[in-house]
């Protein structure tokens, strides 16, 4: 499917070079009485590697379209995360290095979302918040009256956040998958 190059949004898959490319950033440039532009930072789906580009607005673009699974985490196997598609079954394996910014977040029976291509996982899409366990953190301030001070706290995946001070360990918390941020206390 082409599209034109101001039609490009973040998110996208685009073939360019003879690879897919996951559209991170763009930025749409009009330098004075020139034609304008559109600057983008793309990253390889499968080596993970970033790059930026830059496209004139009349550029016609490949737009690949990934068909969406909804599968189960079961279990990580050393460097091999292994889902399984929840209508058939099937399971599917996804090496960390295509899924590293996710992994923080994976815990068994999550449900996510994989994209394929060709038939192959290239990507795991998360849910937007994801309740986890708070496994370490300090003791809250019992004087800390100001409710914007935060501290530290490890959660059951190892990640580590920002949370705020009544926080403690045993906590469940929910956190945005895409800031990495606390959201609230769930008990």
């Amino acid at each position: 499917m082409l599209l034109q190059a101001t039609q490009l949004r973040p998110g996208m898959i685009i073939e360019y070079n003879k690879d897919l490319w996951r559209i991170m950033t763009i930025t749409h440039i009009t330098p004075g009485n020139w034609r304008g532009m559109v600057q983008t930072k793309l990253r390889n789906i499968k080596t993970g590697s970033q790059t930026e580009n830059r496209f004139r607005s009349e550029d016609r673009v490949e737009r690949v379209i990934l068909s969406q699974v909804q599968m189960e985490f079961l279990y990580q196997d050393g460097d091999d995360f292994h889902f399984m598609n929840t209508e058939t079954y099937e399971q599917s394996t996804i090496p960390k290095d295509l899924i590293e910014d996710v992994v923080p977040f994976l815990t068994p029976n999550l449900q996510v979302e994989v994209e394929f291509h060709d038939g192959t996982p290239l990507n795991v899409k998360l849910p937007k918040t994801i309740d986890l366990k708070v496994v370490q953190t300090e003791p809250g301030m019992k004087s800390a009256a100001v409710t914007n001070t935060l501290k530290p706290a490890t959660v059951e995946t190892g990640l580590v956040i920002q949370v705020p001070h009544f926080v403690a360990e045993g906590d469940t918390i929910t956190i945005n998958t895409e800031t990495r941020e606390y959201l609230a206390r769930t008990k």
